[in-house]
């Protein structure tokens, strides 16, 4: 099948002709004309097959009667509305909304946090037909009354798992609420979950379900391997994987932000151009991060899988977990950074011990064994076979050995059980006796009558309290004390 048999304007045919495409993949294949028939989808695809295009086309597509050059803010409200869940997604759609779109005169815009607000409200405020954004930026600018959903004729929801992930549901339903009944919805998820499933159903009317893959499911082009390793040879391990072969774009996953800055140090002290990407950077320090490894002056990319969502990368071979996902699914959404349209790709894993159950739930996940293979030098020590203890597994399933002083993991001392020789024998209760009362001690004698009990003391007058301020000044009389003044003459 060719573009042309979809049924696509000569305006985005060209387009796509110039972007270097001439078939569509099975995903656009399908989505393309049910969009254009303008039905609700729910698209299950993984990252890199080209579930963009095959939603942005038709959209473009169906907007093109409301083309129009005029400079007035009325002539161009908000017809389209796209969702995604991280800055980096929301910029690749809208660049891809650039350059399939770039013959049809539609003004689009896209929206995200990290950066200044002021720009976004006022084209929002000169209008635009097409907005790509993140939940929270666009609900910063409701807020600000510059944008208005009664024209909204199309929405989109992209990345729909990852969205549940990073908790955007509240957002989104908040976002729904605002729009206009009579629409077109389109979800796409790259998983589908009950929690999906239900999004689904309160957004979706009479959805038609387009599936290309098995749900959680990983590319077949892509090959895996796990190199076995004690967490404390981790970082040298990678270090002798990049200094020791020849691959050129690497994408390292971490679970953490810090991790990641710590690790891409490590790397640049190793004499290997390496860089990091995690939220807490600002959007040019991440563009700026990101344009350095695609133009290959940083050969290594540490990111957390939180920023690493909807990079769009062509050609990336390799992809290393450094540390396994806490959720088995993220290891999908990893893998999908390589192998994207049927390219072959390479994906490894670092495991060490306190990681078993993880591996092995990811391993259940994508219903395949992950091969196993050894690094002279750097092969998993005893901690690796020793059998889990029941009741002590942290987080995917590992036990959580105890950790000395220094840091490093030492197998937990036996419980020691107490002797028969030290057992006390009960003791005895102790009584308690009443406390007897107190009587007051009496200065007289009680045989001698009541007249001779009365002591002079009695009888003599009651000593003065002293007192322990200053005695008052003496303050002259008002009237005699001060001389009499003279009457005016």
């Amino acid at each position: 099948m060719t573009f042309e048999e979809l049924g696509l304007l000569p305006e985005l045919l060209k387009a796509v002709a110039e972007a270097g495409y001439t078939e569509p993949t099975p995903i656009q294949a399908q989505a393309i004309p049910v969009v254009l028939a303008g039905k609700d989808v729910m698209g299950g695809a993984q990252t890199g097959t080209g579930k963009t295009a095959g939603f942005v086309l038709p959209l473009l597509q169906r907007l093109a009667r409301h083309a129009s050059t005029s400079p007035s803010p009325a002539r161009h409200p908000v017809r389209a509305l796209i969702l995604t869940p991280t800055r980096e997604l929301a910029m690749q759609v809208h660049e891809s909304v650039q350059t399939y779109g770039k013959h049809i005169p539609l003004r689009d815009l896209v929206v995200y946090g990290g950066v200044d607000i002021k720009p976004q409200t006022e084209a929002l405020r000169k209008g635009v037909e097409i907005v790509v954004a993140t939940p929270g930026r666009l609900l910063d600018h409701v807020q600000q009354k510059s944008v208005n959903f009664n024209s909204v004729e199309v929405l989109v929801l992209d990345e729909a798992d990852r969205m549940l992930d990073m908790g955007f549901i509240p957002d989104i339903k908040r976002i729904l609420a605002m729009l206009p009944k009579e629409r077109q919805s389109l979800l796409f998820s790259a998983t589908f979950s009950e929690e999906i499933k239900k999004l689904a159903d309160s957004m979706l009317k009479a959805p038609v379900l387009i599936e290309v893959a098995r749900r959680n499911a990983v590319t077949e082009t892509v090959t895996h391997r796990m190199h076995l390793v004690d967490q404390d040879h981790k970082r040298q391990l990678l270090a002798h994987i990049l200094k020791t072969s020849s691959l050129k774009q690497v994408l390292v996953f971490v679970g953490t932000k810090f991790g990641a800055s710590r690790l891409a140090v490590y790397l640049e002290k190793q004499g290997i151009e390496a860089t990091a990407i995690h939220g807490d950077k600002s959007q040019q320090q991440r563009s700026e991060a990101l344009e350095a490894f695609k133009s290959g002056k940083a050969r290594v990319l540490v990111a957390t899988d939180v920023a690493a969502r909807g990079l769009d990368i062509d050609d990336l071979p390799h992809v290393i977990n450094f540390e396994l996902p806490h959720v088995p699914e993220d290891y999908i959404h990893r893998i999908g950074r390589t192998g994207r349209a049927g390219k072959e790709g390479d994906a490894t894993s670092l495991v060490c011990a306190e990681e078993r159950g993880k591996l092995a739930e990811i391993e259940k996940l994508i219903k395949r064994p992950i091969e196993q293979v050894a690094v002279p030098g750097f092969e998993a020590g005893a901690a690796f076979s020793e059998p889990m203890e029941k009741g002590r597994r942290g987080r995917g399933g590992a036990s959580r050995p105890e950790r000395s002083e220094g840091g490093r993991n030492k197998p937990a001392a036996p419980r020691r059980e107490p002797r028969d020789d030290h057992k006390r024998e009960p003791r005895e209760p102790r009584r308690i006796e009443p406390a007897k009362p107190k009587l007051p001690k009496l200065d007289f004698d009680p045989s001698k009558p009541y007249e001779s009990r009365v002591s002079a003391q009695d009888t003599a007058a009651p000593e003065p309290k002293r007192s322990h301020h200053r005695p008052k000044r003496a303050v002259p009389a008002l009237l005699g004390g001060l001389p009499k003044s003279e009457p005016d003459k």
